[in-house]
């Protein structure tokens, strides 16, 4: 119990230190201190977009932004001079920078919200975006497990399950106790194999009710939605593997058989094959020089992590390894956007 405490301490610690070093850098920027570290543009990712909802589990709210706070996003980015630009033009921009910065919007997973409530907003103000598309969840046949696990601590008070020391009884009754329960799952997911470990959470979620892929099928377009939203002149689809695992997990085999099919496959659906893949959850752990140059060889010009880090010049040279800032949930004043494309909380971290 007393690791758990401490777990749930680094993590509320985490979240006031980055709200703390938003506010910071926002100040910053608004001084007009160290603009050189705003470099030449930056590649935003979000998931969700949708109406805000009491309902979302702690962990899985840094995926949702509301409709309104992408409008204010790109209204502050308006007003501090960003040019809007698609993903496909982000390589001519960093060898022919300008003074004014540039940003480009990504979305991963192909939710339908994107389609409902981010088109819209997009619309309204002109500007493109690319939206990162998996095989299995589009054909709904693969499941989306951190959704799964959200839904399932947000409806019952308490649940069995064995983490592989016995079953146990887990409370869901407060926040600080789904929040727990969730992180546990997650490590769950983490420290056994990944498909495995899926598949006896869908089967853990069917005993309490919850039928996985129904709830892929309710989130995540489906071809035929794809195929209509992909002809929009905003939108741009792009690779996201075929069953969203991390591919560092993966041999070398499979995971370049996952990034090449989920090129085909969306190729075949939209007849353009995509320039660009996002890799399944982008971080260290997930994908690293081995991917970067798999997708250089399958004929992908940007490959995109979900590494924190603006743009210079330098990254013409690792275009299949570029990094993203995140509209996060927990963060949705215009202060920090304008503290984000600022590159000052990068700056700073480093």
């Amino acid at each position: 119990m007393k690791e758990r405490a401490k777990a749930i301490w680094r993590r509320n610690l985490k979240r006031w230190l980055i709200g703390a070093g938003l506010e910071a850098s926002a100040i910053a920027t608004r001084a007009g201190f160290m603009k050189t570290a705003r470099g030449a543009g930056v590649i935003f990712t979000m998931h969700h977009v949708r109406p805000e909802s009491a309902s979302i589990i702690g962990p899985n709210r840094h995926l949702e932004v509301t409709p309104e706070f992408l409008d204010t996003a790109i209204r502050e980015l308006k007003s501090l001079g960003y040019d809007f630009v698609a993903l496909s033009d982000v390589p001519e921009r960093l060898a022919r920078p300008t003074e004014r910065p540039f940003a480009a919007f990504t979305l991963d997973d192909g939710y339908r919200n994107n389609a409902d409530h981010a088109l819209p907003v997009f619309e309204k103000h002109g500007v493109p975006f690319t939206v990162f598309i998996a095989q299995g969840l589009s054909e709904h046949s693969q499941p989306l497990w951190w959704e799964i696990i959200g839904r399932l601590l947000r409806q019952e008070k308490q649940v069995r399950f064995d983490f592989g020391r016995g079953m146990e009884v887990l409370e869901l009754r407060n926040p600080v106790q789904q929040l727990d329960t969730f992180f546990r799952f997650s490590s769950y997911v983490w420290r056994n194999n990944e498909a495995q470990a899926t598949q006896t959470l869908c089967e853990f979620a069917k005993g309490y009710g919850i039928d996985p892929l129904s709830m892929t099928t309710e989130l995540i377009m489906g071809p035929e939605e794809l195929k209509r939203f992909g002809e929009h002149p905003l939108v741009t689809l792009g690779a996201h593997t075929v069953t969203h695992r991390k591919l560092c997990r993966l041999s070398a085999e499979e995971a370049e058989d996952e990034m090449r099919r989920s090129a085909e496959w969306l190729a075949n659906l939209t007849g353009k094959r995509p320039t660009a893949i996002a890799y399944p959850y982008g971080s260290r752990d997930a994908i690293g020089p081995r991917e970067f140059k798999t997708a250089t060889d399958l004929g992908f010009v940007i490959g995109l992590t979900t590494q924190p880090g603006m743009l210079t010049a330098a990254d013409l040279s690792r275009l299949t390894a570029l990094p993203r800032v995140s509209l996060n949930g927990y963060y949705q004043k215009s202060r920090y956007v304008a503290a984000l494309a600022s590159g000052l909380p990068f700056a700073l971290k480093r």
